[in-house]
């Protein structure tokens, strides 16, 4: 079941980063025909990607999984009861 999670995960985040490089394809070919500007062209990339980030972010939040900073805190924490333990010992 589990696995079947995780492909479902590791399918989503391929499909957005194939949409990432379609719009990429579809800007570069917008600056080619002189209806974008390159400053016009980064500027929705950018715009693009945030928001790409930002609903990714939001989706790994409503699973439930461990950011970065949930990590380093209980790396934190682990290292403090380890401390805790060898003075002890």
């Amino acid at each position: 079941m589990m696995s079947t999670f995780k492909k479902g995960v590791a399918l989503g985040l391929g499909l957005a980063a194939a949409g990432f490089e379609k719009a990429e394809q579809v800007i570069d070919e917008l600056v080619k025909k002189g209806e974008m500007t390159r400053d016009e062209a980064k500027e929705v990339m950018k715009t693009y990607q945030t928001k790409g980030e930002s609903v990714q972010r939001s989706i790994l939040t409503d699973l439930n999984f461990a950011t970065q900073d949930d990590i380093a805190r209980l790396e934190a924490r682990i290292d403090g009861l380890e401390q805790q333990l060898n003075r002890e010992e």
